[in-house]
């Protein structure tokens, strides 16, 4: 990772790489949805709400996916001091959230037919909540951080702390009994039929690569505005 320290390194390859991962996603993403609503059939038991899948799914694995990478960045800001660790960190927290926010509106759009509820507070449920909040409360501190000039020391730790949330919200079905279904697909296979599985992984696919799009976007972003920031400083001081 070190060979991407040099910010100018990092934007050499970031601005060609950005617009083939949003192309790129959002073409998968367009073919995973209409596969999704008119050629895969309805469950035997869910029916037509087992759609929703293709974005549920995807919007959860991304939002775990999202705060993971948040905390690797935070644990390279505070032990190598990596200079783009803080700045990848910020950019992640927006779609990390906006993902986590999907996420629980689909669930609960998809367990109103299926549970017979919006809401329930069981473990996979009200842990993915915690996460969205997580995500607030990062972009809230780290945000402060960067209006004072100060160090992103407080936000990079909690960062790392947070990241105790992701393995109970993998494991939260199996630790209690919850309404939530159990894990689906794992290293041994899958209990989902192929012939509604497969637009899955392109879903996948195609949302993971919008997602670091939209990473890249931003990291470019926060780097032109630190150094408009650097720049009028340097005016000011002449």
């Amino acid at each position: 990772m070190h060979i991407f320290a040099n910010p100018n390194r990092f934007l050499s390859i970031a601005r060609p790489l950005t617009p083939y991962c949003g192309w790129i996603g959002a073409l998968l993403v367009a073919v995973a949805i209409v596969s999704g609503l008119f050629i895969t059939p309805p469950d035997y038991l869910q029916g037509e709400s087992v759609r929703i899948m293709y974005v549920h799914v995807p919007a959860a694995w991304l939002a775990m996916a999202g705060w993971s990478g948040i905390a690797i960045a935070s644990l390279m800001q505070l032990v190598w001091r990596h200079p783009l660790a803080s700045v990848a960190a910020r950019a992640v927290a927006v779609p990390g959230a906006l993902f986590a926010a999907i996420c629980l509106m689909s669930g609960s759009i998809w367990g109103r037919p299926t549970w017979g509820t919006w809401w329930e507070w069981d473990g996979r449920l009200t842990s993915m909540l915690i996460l969205f909040f997580l995500y607030l409360a990062y972009i809230a501190l780290s945000s402060a951080g960067a209006e004072r000039g100060a160090s992103d020391r407080i936000s990079a730790i909690f960062g790392v702390v947070g990241a105790v949330n992701i393995p109970i919200i993998h494991y939260s079905v199996l630790w209690w009994r919850t309404l939530h279904q159990g894990q689906s697909i794992s290293m041994q296979g899958s209990t989902i039929d192929g012939s509604i599985l497969w637009p899955l992984p392109i879903s996948l696919l195609g949302f993971s690569l919008l997602f670091a799009a939209i990473v890249l976007m931003r990291m470019r972003a926060l780097l032109a505005q630190a150094r408009v920031d650097a720049r009028l400083k340097r005016m000011a001081t002449e």
